[in-house]
């Protein structure tokens, strides 16, 4: 065998032993997060999140679900996440008022956006991250893995749901286990913490 077909048996085996990185989506419930953060007592950076979530493969998509109000931080903050990379999906907050208590209290649900998007998307990621604990997403989480998706849940023990848990094993990853890694220092801007 002469030097020029070793080399080229050399390149193939190399070739084959290259492997391609894993497509990741992310799929963001910010309103979820947003009562999260209020538990744990500290703010998750969006942006660091999403470096975070790098780490896993080739980031294909990023989707941050939030309710969408006048305000205009928030105008702010969601133009903030679409400049780092965040697709956005809101909907308008709805005002609902309880005519037994006359407690008013303002909703603005996507959990059944994000589970479209996840389906929807389904043959352009191998990997999705869902940064929620909410437990109406156990059954999505479970079609998805039984499709041969890799699911993981960013959330933490205070806010994520027991059903969660029990679906994805060590899938699950406690925010406060990377808390080094994605919280928004106080000495940093505001505009990405995820609220």
């Amino acid at each position: 065998m002469g030097y020029d077909e070793d080399v080229n048996q050399n390149n193939t085996k190399a070739k084959k032993e290259v492997t391609t990185m894993k497509k990741v989506a992310v799929f963001f419930d910010g309103a979820n997060c947003f009562f999260t953060q209020k538990k744990m007592g500290w703010l998750i950076d969006a942006e660091k999140l999403l470096n975070y979530c790098k780490q896993y493969g080739d980031l294909v998509e990023a989707i941050y679900y939030n309710g969408e109000t006048e305000d205009s931080k928030q105008r702010c903050f969601l133009n903030k996440l679409a400049y780092i990379g965040y697709s956005l999906e809101t909907k308008p907050v709805k005002t609902i008022r309880d005519y037994e208590t006359g407690e008013i209290t303002q909703k603005a649900n996507l959990d059944i956006e994000i589970v479209l998007d996840m389906f929807n998307m389904i043959d352009r990621y191998d990997l999705a991250i869902l940064v929620s604990g909410d437990g109406d997403f156990e059954r999505a989480i479970r079609q998805l893995k039984s499709r041969g998706k890799e699911v993981k849940v960013l959330s933490t023990r205070c806010s994520v749901a027991t059903e969660i848990v029990h679906a994805l094993g060590i899938n699950y990853i406690d925010f406060l286990t990377i808390r080094e890694q994605i919280e928004r220092k106080l000495d940093e801007p505001t505009e990405t913490s995820a609220a």
